[in-house]
């Protein structure tokens, strides 16, 4: 009839993509809780919510908008009929061209545990060092205080120093610094209470003579990008030893984010994947070579994120289409293909090459 050649269009995020995603969230019993997802292309669009893979209905505790939205009224981690409002939600947008499934978002219900570190009562010299700790675990992380004989701890004398790993060190012990301490955790989950530690300040000063030690150094350390980094070193002697930090490879530590916390400790806010490495903590007697290391070995990853997306493209049928997507992260991405949200895999006339890209 004069036309042209019949051609195919294959498509991949121009005719139908999404605009906005569900996040990871971290939900609060009882409370609503809303996941956002929207889709744009060619309409009609009709958007759909999963759990853990199955289809969910709309009923009184599960509402779906008409902009993608699912709104989770009273978010429960158990409910009455034994399920559980956490588990992977994926949005998925469908039209006459075909259909897409958004990234999963993780729901989980705000925990806190008890502790399963308390702090332990210590005895301190005069001018010496006392050291806390205490861990616990909860979701979010657990914002961690200090009282001291049922006050907060003074923040504002420097001699105090709070990490945000659940560690208190005093330096420059004075006599009324001895007393009861005990650990404050708070999230969205509660509040909990360790149980209390006491400090005991022996009366005489220490002019004895003492090698630096290390008592506590850096541990190792897995974090996420912009993620905040927390390397401990406290040590020891007499004269109070002098301490510094450098990488075992001998690259700068640098001083953009970086700042030394109280009289040794590392923070590195803000870290990205160049910030991995294996840090080293030296302890040197005043105007002498002596000195003690401890290391810690710091591994920064990133999340996923696409550098090159893939394109539609139209193409003659019995002809070559080919897709292109690269991704980046660390550690490196593995890549899946889908098609109207089903997974792809190669055989026949489809193949995937170098790492599935």
């Amino acid at each position: 009839s004069g036309s042209g050649p019949l051609r195919v269009s294959i498509t991949s995020g121009a005719e139908l993509s999404f605009t906005m995603e569900p996040s990871d969230i971290i939900a609060v019993q009882q409370q609503p809780l809303m996941l956002h997802c929207q889709a744009e292309g060619i309409p009609p669009i009709t958007t759909q919510w999963r759990r853990n893979g199955a289809p969910l209905l709309e009923d009184e505790n599960y509402s779906m908008f008409a902009n993608g939205s699912l709104l989770i009224g009273h978010f429960q981690r158990t409910r009455s009929d034994g399920l559980s409002d956490e588990g992977d939600y994926e949005c998925v947008a469908q039209n006459s061209f075909g259909l897409v499934v958004s990234r999963k978002a993780k729901v989980q219900a705000a925990t806190m545990a008890d502790f399963h570190v308390h702090p332990r009562s210590v005895r301190a010299d005069l001018s010496g060092l006392a050291r806390f700790q205490c861990q616990v675990h909860g979701l979010p992380e657990p914002v961690i205080s200090w009282e001291k004989d049922g006050r907060p701890v003074d923040t504002s004398d420097e001699r105090y120093t709070l990490l945000p790993t659940g560690v208190l060190q005093i330096t420059g012990v004075r006599p009324d610094d001895g007393g009861v301490f005990c650990c404050v955790a708070h999230n969205s989950a509660g509040v909990k209470h360790s149980a209390g530690a006491r400090l005991t300040v022996s009366g005489s000063q220490s002019s004895v003579y003492k090698d630096p030690m290390i008592l506590v150094g850096p541990e190792n350390l897995t974090l996420t990008v912009h993620q905040t980094a927390i390397l401990e070193c406290v040590a020891t002697g007499h004269p109070r030893p002098i301490v510094s930090w450098s990488r075992l490879d001998g690259r700068p530590i640098g001083v953009e984010g970086i700042q030394v916390v109280g009289t040794g400790n590392l923070m590195i806010s803000d870290v990205r994947v160049q910030h991995s490495g294996v840090y080293v903590c030296a302890a040197n007697k005043p105007g002498t070579r002596l000195r003690r290391t401890a290391q810690g070995h710091l591994v920064v990853q990133a999340p996923a994120e696409f550098v090159q997306p893939p394109q539609s493209i139209a193409r003659p049928v019995g002809t070559t289409a080919i897709f292109t997507c690269l991704a980046q992260g660390e550690p490196s991405p593995q890549l899946t293909w889908l098609k109207n949200g089903q997974i792809l895999e190669p055989g026949g006339h489809v193949k995937l090459r170098n790492n599935n890209r």
